[in-house]
């Protein structure tokens, strides 16, 4: 589906302190004599016998700054041995930190958020003071020393605790086929280092394990995403590339013409299955696989842009009789704009139709609170996983404000938590395999396309960005979604759970204004380590602090905000 800009469907106390977190202990700077500019919060997440990793939120209280930098000492012996979400430098014992923010300025009141791993010799204080572009932020903390431990678990206690999410492996739902979203499909082609950025499984990085791309009616158009779709596959992990295509070539409809819906010739049926044919192998030749190889985009809607209609009948005529045509890739029926099932229920009940087939698709517009978001127990019988393969939401600006570049944005970040995260993961728990966002490089997307009116930073990852992550990241092709139980302090959450790589992964939603602290896991066997990280309004997928009790792990979920965590069995 095309979108424009301003598209739209219509559907039925500030602490002037820095606070060191670590092995259960806080310890709380002493104030400042004078009003401070900055905060910062620096937490010890985790430590080991030579080491240690750390994050760091910065809240300005002061005016606003266009690019900032954040500075401070380490004492000897400690040294930064990797950095995400900023760049980060040492010399000697001075630490410099800049731009972790999406466009490099902070404003009044605004946040920013990164972390790093470091080495150590001894102790591990905190920093001496931090300065924030030359001005101190707070007075000098004065912690206990903390205890560096031998292994990644701690010692279990000899009596657990009551859980309040229990893990089931007993039972067994979909397997992942991934997450994603799609390159422009009439514009131009994500650059080199945009394909890395959301592909990629670095720690600025957002794990996309699903590309879609379009199929032009015109040949000579298809080398446009050769570039990003190679880089895709080459540098992510596992990526599968679906292809849709919006129209067969004007010459080959009943309407002559691209646009305006219009039916494909029976007698170009041939002719069709030869182009998609084409299409796939011309993209072998350039070294991309496509996986998936849809029918038609939207076949029951006809606007006046690039469009072609169908129906059930008439899908499941093309793919029965022309389907095997089509090498090289699986095919999918029917990404219908609803997902109404009326043009899919046709192949599926035809056995050779069927069996020409790989994916059951279909888009969620009007549906992601509706009946057709749900499980689809034909396609299950046959063995057919279903993708969720596009969508697009984007109503928090309202009148057009600049507000998508401000990574704290609250009409975006309640979008992004009520709207968009929720269908999610509906679609996962309606055993869906697959969900695939709309355009990933756009001013309300993933990463910002530097479209001056809305305010991004083009390639820079935006919230929405990081939100989804905490899916796909760690949600990986191949895992499959396990049963969870939730007990009455839990069950103002969202849980899902998935289990592969010798890993179970909970992605948890907490949308309600209550924080649930102390949160008890209870994984099916022992628990070698554990990892959280967590989005919200003021935070950017951090690292959270765990604790492991035998097969117990103790999370807390703060309020607003969208988790993951990675359990290691």
């Amino acid at each position: 589906m095309q979108r424009s800009p301003r598209w739209r469907r219509i559907w039925p106390a500030v602490l002037a302190a820095a606070t060191l977190i670590t092995a259960g202990t806080v310890a709380e700077a002493p104030r400042a004599s004078a009003a401070a500019a900055c905060r910062v919060d620096y937490v010890v997440s985790s430590q080991w016998s030579n080491g240690f990793g750390a994050n760091v939120t910065v809240t300005n209280l002061g005016d606003a700054v266009s690019s900032w930098r954040l500075t401070w000492s380490f004492s000897a012996g400690q040294t930064v041995t990797q950095a995400w979400n900023t760049s980060l430098t040492q010399s000697g014992s001075t630490v410099s930190a800049s731009n972790a923010s999406y466009n490099g300025s902070l404003g009044t009141g605004a946040s920013t958020q990164f972390g790093f791993n470091g080495s150590l010799t001894g102790s591990n204080p905190a920093p001496a003071s931090f300065a924030l572009n030359g001005t101190s932020c707070n007075g000098p903390v004065s912690t206990p020393t903390p205890t560096p431990t031998t292994t990644p678990s701690p010692t279990p206690t000899a009596t657990a605790a009551a859980a309040d999410i229990t893990v089931n492996t007993g039972r067994k739902y979909q397997t992942i086929d991934g997450f994603g979203a799609a390159v422009s499909i009439w514009g131009g082609a994500w650059s080199t280092t945009d394909t890395q950025t959301l592909v990629g499984m670095g720690d600025n990085q957002l794990g996309l394990s699903i590309v879609r791309t379009g199929i032009s009616p015109v040949s000579s158009e298809w080398n446009a995403q050769v570039s990003a779709l190679k880089t895709a596959k080459s540098y992510g992990s596992n990526v599968k590339i679906l292809a849709s295509p919006w129209t067969a070539p004007a010459a080959w409809k009943s309407n002559n013409s691209r646009i305006n819906g219009g039916t494909l010739l029976t007698s170009r049926y041939g002719d069709y299955a030869n182009h998609l044919n084409s299409y796939v192998q011309y993209m072998r030749n350039q070294g991309v696989t496509i996986d998936v190889t849809s029918i038609q985009n939207e076949p029951d809607w006809h606007p006046a842009y690039d469009s072609m209609a169908w129906t059930g009948d008439t899908l499941r005529n093309f793919v029965r009789d022309h389907g095997a045509t089509i090498k090289n890739t699986k095919l999918l029926v029917a990404e219908s704009l609803g997902t109404n099932r009326s043009y899919s229920d046709p192949t599926l009940n035809d056995a050779t139709a069927r069996n020409n087939i790989g994916y059951i698709g279909g888009h969620i517009y009007g549906q992601e609170n509706g009946p057709n978001l749900s499980a689809y127990p034909l396609a299950a019988q046959y063995g057919k996983n279903q993708w969720m393969t596009e969508w697009n939401f984007h109503e928090a600006d309202g009148s057009g404000s600049n507000i998508w570049g401000d990574p704290s944005n609250l009409a975006t970040w309640n979008e992004t938590l009520d709207k968009i995260m929720p269908s999610v993961n509906r679609t996962m728990e309606s055993n869906w395999s697959a969900y695939i966002w709309w355009y990933g490089r756009r001013y309300y997307s993933f990463i910002g396309d530097g479209e001056s009116a809305y305010g991004t930073q083009g390639g820079a990852v935006l919230k929405r960005g990081w939100a989804f992550s905490q899916y796909s990241k760690y949600v990986r092709p191949g895992y499959q979604r396990i049963g969870v139980t939730e007990s009455s302090k839990a069950s103002p959450l969202d849980v899902t759970a998935y289990q592969g790589d010798g890993k179970i992964t909970l992605v948890i939603l907490n949308r309600t204004t209550n924080a649930v602290n102390g949160t008890v896991i209870q994984a099916p066997e022992g628990v070698t380590s554990a990892l959280q990280t967590m989005t919200s309004r003021y935070s950017s997928r951090a690292g959270q602090t765990t604790s492991v009790n035998g097969s117990q792990v103790t999370v807390s979920v703060p309020a607003r905000s969208i988790s993951t965590v990675v359990i290691t069995l």
